[in-house]
């Protein structure tokens, strides 16, 4: 019996990932813009280009196809977080240019859900305090509260995307547009101290600016 048979389900051809792509993407767009309880399946069919029945088909409910959402924003940010901090690609250009293009659309879902206050919003931002607090445990010594800097520095990284729409009104410039990310983003390591993200990590990213906004 093939393994397909046993787990009871269907191969997805390319073509079902396309579209299941494109409904989560469209989800997390209207998810973000009027909240979850506003958003229907039908609004999201729409949206995605197709029939409200294919979204059931991939994801059954809008709850569940809400959780889908939950499951790729924080696995986007976790692998981010390696590829970025873990693996040392701070300094690339590549990688920044990468992360301000991918990285608004999944921030602000997630910043909608925290508003919203649901218990799978609180738990998406402990998930992000335990990824934050698992690099700062690297980067110093034992006797630091890690995880209240966790916390914290989560709290204000998430805030500034909550209140994307007036600090792009004070800065003159869209802050998820390169030279208004560019500029909170040099703001951003203003504000820090070398020691607290890691003398290398601090520089590197520093550099990254820097190659990318040359590139500009």
């Amino acid at each position: 019996m093939c393994l397909y048979m046993m787990l009871n389900v269907r191969p997805i051809s390319e073509e079902d990932l396309t579209a299941r792509a494109r409904i989560r993407d469209a989800a997390m767009g209207l998810f973000a813009e009027q909240g979850v309880k506003a958003t229907t399946i039908r609004g999201i069919a729409e949206a995605a280009g197709v029939s409200p029945g294919l979204v059931q088909h991939h994801f059954g409910s809008k709850e569940e196809l809400r959780r889908a959402c939950d499951e790729y924003v924080i696995g986007y940010i976790r692998e981010q977080v390696t590829i970025g901090t873990s693996d040392r690609n701070l300094e690339r250009p590549e990688f920044i240019e990468s992360v301000h293009r991918n990285a608004p659309p999944l921030m602000k879902y997630l910043c909608r859900a925290l508003v919203d206050g649901s218990p799978e919003a609180r738990a998406m931002f402990d998930e992000l305090v335990s990824v934050t607090e698992e690099h700062l445990a690297r980067e110093s010594g034992p006797e630091v509260d890690h995880r209240a800097r966790a916390a914290v520095l989560t709290a204000m990284k998430l805030g500034i995307t909550v209140l994307h729409e007036h600090v792009s009104r004070a800065i003159g410039t869209d802050m998820y547009a390169a030279p208004g990310a560019i500029r909170v983003g040099k703001a951003h390591l203003d504000l820090i101290r070398p020691e607290f993200l890691g003398r290398e990590l601090f520089d590197q990213a520093r550099t990254g600016l820097a190659k990318y906004e040359e590139e500009r």
